[in-house]
């Protein structure tokens, strides 16, 4: 004891007072700030990159099965259930503002109400994409498809349909836990599943020779694994505070939330398609096949890499809608700040790795020198698309977080399909600057997106926001439970 008031009376008598009293303050704030991060953010990525493991391993049995089966498999993948994926991924989303404001708000009943909401938002969206997986195979004839492969991806995708609906309970249970900073659930339950999934799709692909039968039942056991983890976690006092069990009052006021969701499927959506549109459009380049394997390469790189931006716009989320909950702009522009900087860094860090080793990348995917080489030319563009990366999800989870979702839909818009798309053709097909060409017209769309998110982040009057987001809650409360008020006062 007597120690500690020396180094107190030490530290009082340092000169300059003030500036020293600042300084352990910061350090103080810096140190909490990150924790509190870094709570959300590791879960987060880490089960990012278990969930696209799981199509990876999937995708590696599905190839040593047949080429035609392969080439069907990443068909569906990438085209129907990445459209789902998005969507659906991004109607959550709303979940996220809405679980973050009100746990910061201390309205923790509420929590479990939205939870309901986006249940039956997401089953309804769910359901009405179903028809696109039951009849995937007359679509992608339609669309130019080989008939073949169209015919095996039709076989495929009805058993993608349980893979969809586990988005359901999957990306709302992850937003909803994440709001409560307790998703380490999802970390330990996404180990188990990926575990289980490499072994179950040994044995019945590789032992039992089931085919893609085989691979694809390991597939639907990997997603609803941890689904049901995470189903019992909650109901069964995972949550006491948040979780009163089921309620009527998850009917009530539906519309704003269908709204919400509506806005920020809309968003995710036309992010996630950027990417997909950019493998397209090179497809019809020449020498297409060297130029789209190499892309190919890059863009399952920097897919890898997004698992990582992904985990820090969920951060992002989850600090600035606490935040704003609490009604503490200050903390709330703090946390924005001290996000970005700790995800560009990790981007710069990135960037000089790929820059450094850019010749001998390829060659963990292919044995092809034409496509290494052609991988080492492109390498620059996936060091800039990997820090971009560092700091545009970064500012999509600050507008979830805020419930700008609807002013960001137009802001993709207009930055990727009216600037960055015409001008990557306008690049690679008139300048004949090919593949390079599209990527950069692509990613200059994404710079001015960034550079435009930053202005609406640096200009937002932050104090209003807070009133915003009391609006918001005060709006949809609904009467609080008796085992709801001993849980705010605890």
């Amino acid at each position: 004891m007597e120690g500690n008031n020396t180094q107190e009376a030490l530290t009082k008598a340092a000169e300059p007072e003030t500036n020293g009293s600042d300084e352990e303050s910061l350090k103080r704030k810096i140190l909490v700030e990150n924790k509190k991060m870094w709570v959300v953010a590791g879960p987060a990525i880490f089960t990012r990159f278990s969930t696209f493991g799981i199509n990876v391993i999937s995708q590696a049995f599905v190839g040593h099965i047949g080429s035609t089966e392969l080439a069907a498999y990443a068909l569906v993948l990438t085209l129907l259930t990445r459209f789902a994926n998005g969507l659906l991924l991004g109607a959550a989303s709303g979940l996220e503002t809405l679980c973050g404001q009100a746990y910061g708000a201390r309205q923790y009943h509420m929590l479990g109400i939205h939870l309901q909401r986006s249940w039956i938002v997401l089953i309804i969206m769910s359901t009405s994409l179903v028809p696109l997986y039951i009849f995937a195979a007359p679509i992608l004839r339609a669309v130019g498809q080989d008939e073949i492969i169209a015919e095996e991806a039709g076989r495929i995708a009805l058993w993608f349909i349980p893979v969809m609906y586990s988005f359901v309970v999957s990306f709302s249970c992850q937003m909803y836990l994440q709001a409560q900073s307790k998703n380490m659930i999802i970390t330990y339950l996404a180990v188990f599943s990926l575990s289980i999934h490499v072994l179950l799709s040994w044995f019945l692909t590789v032992k039992f020779h089931f085919g893609v039968t085989g691979a694809m039942v390991s597939t639907i056991l990997a997603y609803w694994i941890p689904n049901i983890g995470q189903l019992i976690f909650v109901t069964s006092g995972g949550c006491p505070e948040t979780w009163a069990g089921f309620s009527t009052s998850a009917f009530r006021d539906l519309w704003p939330v269908v709204k919400l969701s509506v806005s920020s499927g809309a968003m995710l959506c036309l992010e996630l398609w950027y990417n997909a549109i950019l493998i397209l459009l090179t497809g019809n380049l020449e020498n297409a096949m060297v130029e789209v394997d190499a892309l190919a390469i890059c863009l399952n790189i920097n897919g890898w890499e997004m698992m990582i931006s992904l985990g820090f716009l969920a951060a992002a989320s989850v600090r600035v809608s606490n935040e704003l909950g609490k009604g503490d702009s200050k903390a709330a522009k703090f946390s924005i700040v001290n996000i970005v900087l700790t995800s560009m860094t990790i981007g710069l860090v990135l960037l000089a790795l790929f820059l450094v080793f850019r010749t001998r990348l390829a060659y963990i995917f292919t044995e092809d020198h034409d496509v290494a080489a052609e991988v080492a030319r492109l390498s620059p563009l996936l060091a800039f698309s990997i820090l971009m990366n560092s700091i545009q999800p970064v500012l999509s989870g600050v507008a979830i977080g805020a419930g700008w979702q609807s002013v960001v839909v137009y802001v993709n818009l207009g930055c990727y399909y009216f600037i960055g798309i015409p001008v990557g053709v306008l690049l690679g097909y008139v300048m004949k600057l090919h593949v390079e060409g599209v990527w950069i017209g692509m990613l200059i769309g994404t710079l001015i997106q960034t550079i435009m998110l930053m202005i609406i982040t640096e200009r937002t009057d932050w104090e209003k926001q807070v009133s915003v987001a009391r609006q918001r809650l005060n709006r949809w409360l609904v009467d609080d439970q008796p085992n709801d008020r001993s849980a705010e006062s605890a």
